[in-house]
């Protein structure tokens, strides 16, 4: 009886020892898993967007999930080619830059038809983020944007108040947009805060 005793002990521990490894195995894959999904939300699964400029390059990441509508609409005006030679016709310091509508001389590139405002997607207008810039009426936004260089709280939308729809941020380049913030600017016709000399967007790609 006595060696029947030991052996359905040590048959228990061995049970014992198989479930802790396979709890151990079950949890490390767990965070295993969970780092995977932290990598990937460093990393980003969104698309990513090259913004050649005569100052340099903007990176940008595009917020897919957060401003579906938003973001389609500006991969289509980057596929058709529409933001090449156009500029960057108002700069505020300390607040944003504007741009993706106009050509050197002040003229505005046809669009297409505007799109509803995504603004209460719960994204902030932060410096860095980018947003679409619209007239007074709230789905007015075509193809023109700002990138914000603080962070602008009175662009967010609020309780009865649609704010300014934030759809991507800056990831890389920022020391760009702070270098197009710091030009010298003055007025061209009916438009104030225009830079002195033209600070052109030359390309915008989507990064394979």
């Amino acid at each position: 009886m006595e060696p029947m005793r030991h052996m359905a002990k040590r048959q228990n521990r061995a049970r014992l020892n198989l479930i802790i490894v396979l709890l151990a195995m079950a949890m490390l894959g767990l965070h295993v898993e969970i780092s995977a999904q932290s990598q990937a939300s460093q990393n980003g699964e969104n698309p990513i967007v090259k913004m050649h400029t005569s100052e340099g390059v903007i990176t940008l990441e595009l917020f897919t999930e957060e401003a579906p509508v938003t973001t389609s609409n500006f991969l289509e005006y980057i596929n058709s080619g529409f933001y090449e030679d156009t500029i960057f016709h108002r700069v505020i310091p300390g607040f944003v830059i504007q741009g993706g509508g106009m050509t050197e001389n002040m003229r505005r590139k046809p669009t297409r038809a505007p799109i509803v405002n995504e603004s209460d997607n719960g994204l902030r207008n932060k410096r860095g983020t980018l947003s679409m810039a619209r007239t007074a009426d709230p789905d007015s936004a075509t193809s023109q944007f700002f990138i914000n260089l603080r962070d602008n709280a009175n662009l967010d939308a609020a309780p009865g108040r649609p704010g300014y729809a934030v759809f991507a941020k800056v990831i890389d380049g920022m020391e760009v947009v702070d270098a197009i913030a710091g030009v010298k600017t003055g007025s061209r016709g009916f438009h104030n805060d225009v830079p002195a000399q033209p600070i052109f967007i030359e390309n915008v790609a989507l990064e394979e």
